[in-house]
């Protein structure tokens, strides 16, 4: 039988394969949409509210983040299906599809290349207290910090929701433990062209 831990990662692997495949449906590369995907991340999802009782508090944190960000992609999901079937969702195939991928990478590439020649770009602050309970917060501040290193052209295949929340609830119990704070302002910045997130501690 799998661990809580284990049947995370599974949602988690499950909602990113349900997103691929919801694509390639919308796309016109499949012929149904990946309901089977669908059923098993709503069991599991199902389960886990029934038995919030036996999460510890990083793996409730981690499932609330998993299950906003399903409702989300199902809210998408349900909206897209609902054109399709109306005959209303844009489609954009071969020739078309490329020259949109060319124009948002061009303009990845002047928005980076304007950070890099101002030296620091605008920062973003975020300031938490308990982000087991602020998962929008912590939400917010992962979005911000991939799309800064998206365009300083950094990597970013390592990185990845859960082990974020996870250094987000760590970092801040740490500092409020060692600093006797009780808020903790998180800060994404970029300084000649490289990213930086630090944590502050809020007096």
């Amino acid at each position: 039988m799998a661990t809580i831990d284990e049947d995370l990662g599974q949602i988690e692997k499950d909602i990113r394969q349900l997103k691929i495949e919801y694509d390639q449906y919308f796309g016109g590369g499949r012929k149904r949409p990946p309901t089977e995907i669908e059923w098993r991340i709503d069991l599991l999802v199902k389960r886990y509210n029934e038995r919030g009782g036996e999460l510890k508090s990083h793996q409730r944190f981690r499932f609330n983040n998993l299950t906003q960000t399903y409702a989300k992609y199902k809210d998408v999901f349900r909206k897209k299906t609902k054109q399709k079937e109306e005959g209303t969702i844009q489609r954009h195939f071969g020739a078309a599809a490329k020259e949109i991928e060319a124009k948002r990478a061009k303009e990845h590439e002047k928005e980076a290349a304007a950070a890099a020649a101002a030296g620091n770009s605008k920062a973003f602050r975020m300031v938490c207290s308990k982000p087991e309970s602020e998962p929008e917060k912590v939400e917010k501040l992962y979005e911000a910090f991939l799309q800064a290193k998206q365009l300083a052209g950094e990597h970013t295949g390592k990185l990845s929701r859960s082990s974020f929340n996870q250094f987000v609830l760590k970092k801040t119990k740490e500092l409020q433990t060692q600093k006797n704070c009780k808020d903790v302002e998180y800060v994404v910045e970029t300084i000649e062209g490289q990213v930086k997130l630090k944590a502050l501690v809020k007096s």
